[in-house]
């Protein structure tokens, strides 16, 4: 039955989210399923959901509301799965009744049969009742980069976060696994590593960390030209991650750094291993170390009982720590954390202000940076083209694709995953723009 059928995939949330969802295109392609990307030519629709925060709940059943439209056409079945029925399927099951089949995040190896089973008439609930499928994957991205997951789950237990609640403690993959993996994922000019916290890996599978051997043996591969990290703790960089990414060539200079905060009382409510004092000796360090690193960060404005002082606090904080690009956050009230018992939580319009406050002293921070490369060549690795602006589109290196900046530059002839030395005109504060550079 489903070798007959077309599908369609929404993922939604985060890059570990895609990941999922790409081994679930694996699966049903593996079946003779054809995917599309046209929605409304779907006969079967996967909906991958994130429950991170409040907003991406509200986002995921919007989703699936909206994508109930379909049914007046060619959609038969709608497949919810992800982080929101992993974690709310009592309260989902019984109300969204336009879907059809709900997973959770590792019952993969139900999907085939749950989508079969829907087609007798049956709701069907399989999530928890699985186990996640071992297979291949089918990129989502541009084939030139992609992500590698290398673990799940996460044991840093944050107050405001619910991801061990969902995904459960920290689970490493093995490195033989995600060499294969990678291996297979055909020439890719960047693989960008991810994990809840990918400073962590192997400390779960091996008793002791081996990001520093994983990041070898990912480089040695012929067919990965570059290695970035994302997601990377600021207590666990510690010299062995530093030394290797200054001197190993396939390393980007780039770091994302979830700091969340620089005041030290916040930080020890959030429960936080770091210090306003200890993050800053380690971007100190970076740099002293790796001249050019570019580093992001994401910040949460607002936590309960967070005052005018720490606000001000983190405003000089970013002053300080000059930042390449950083994601602003209000604070989300999420049930089932320690923070939802606290006290002196506050308005949404008074955590909303404080975002934008952080976000205006951040723009003229990140303007400062990208000004720094006027005039100048700079390597960019082309992405495509960017058809409303008439030119070719893609990234420097200290920008990850989604969630900092692009390069918009022109030329007699780019071709997408290849690298273009480029000469940057001008900036607007957020993106470059420049011309190819003469040999």
């Amino acid at each position: 039955m489903i070798e007959q059928k077309t599908f369609g995939v929404i993922s939604l949330g985060c890059d570990k989210n895609r990941v999922d969802a790409e081994r679930l295109i694996a699966l049903l392609e593996e079946k003779g399923a054809k995917r599309t990307g046209e929605l409304s030519e779907a006969q079967i629709l996967i909906v991958n959901t994130c429950a991170f925060l409040n907003a991406a709940r509200k986002e995921s059943i919007e989703t699936v509301l909206d994508s109930a439209s379909y049914k007046n056409g060619k959609l038969e079945k709608i497949v919810v799965t992800g982080c929101l029925p992993e974690k709310f399927i009592d309260e989902l099951f019984p109300a969204l009744t336009e879907a059809d089949v709900f997973l959770g995040i590792s019952d993969s190896d139900l999907l085939v049969e749950a989508i079969e089973r829907s087609y007798t008439g049956e709701r069907v609930n399989a999530v928890k009742k699985g186990r996640r499928k071992e297979g291949g994957r089918v990129l989502s991205t541009p084939l030139h980069y992609g992500y590698l997951k290398i673990a799940d789950g996460c044991y840093n237990h944050c107050t405001y976060c619910l991801i061990p609640k969902i995904r459960g403690k920290y689970k490493s993959e093995p490195m033989e696994k995600l060499v294969e993996e990678a291996s297979s994922l055909g020439g890719l000019a960047e693989l960008i590593l991810v994990a809840q916290d990918t400073t962590r890996y192997g400390e779960d599978l091996y008793g002791e960390n081996r990001l520093v051997p994983l990041i070898r043996a990912l480089t040695a591969l012929e067919n990965i030209s570059s290695v970035r990290l994302l997601y990377c703790y600021p207590e666990a960089i510690d010299d062995k991650l530093i030394a290797e990414i200054k001197l190993n060539p396939k390393v980007v200079h780039y770091l994302d750094i979830p700091l969340q905060h620089s005041e030290n009382r916040v930080l020890k409510l959030m429960n936080r291993r770091g210090s306003r004092e200890s993050n800053l000796a380690l971007l100190q360090k970076l740099r002293r170390e790796i001249p050019d690193i570019a580093i992001r960060s994401t910040f949460i404005a607002g936590f309960p009982s967070e005052t005018e002082e720490e606000v001000e606090g983190l405003l000089s904080f970013l002053e300080e720590a000059k930042l390449a690009n950083c994601g602003f956050f209000a604070y989300s009230k999420e049930p089932d954390t320690p923070a939802f018992r606290m006290k002196g939580h506050l308005l949404q319009r008074e955590k909303d202000r404080r975002v934008r406050l952080l976000y205006r002293r951040q723009k003229q921070i990140a303007k400062d940076f990208l000004s720094s490369f006027l005039g100048k060549e700079i390597e960019v690795l082309c992405d495509g083209i960017n058809y409303e602006r008439q030119c070719f589109v893609g990234r420097a290196y200290f920008q990850a694709p989604d969630i900092d900046g692009k390069v918009y530059f022109t030329g007699e002839k780019a071709s997408q995953g290849s690298r273009y030395r480029v000469t940057i005109k001008r900036t607007n504060g957020y993106d470059l723009f420049g011309t190819v550079a003469e040999d």
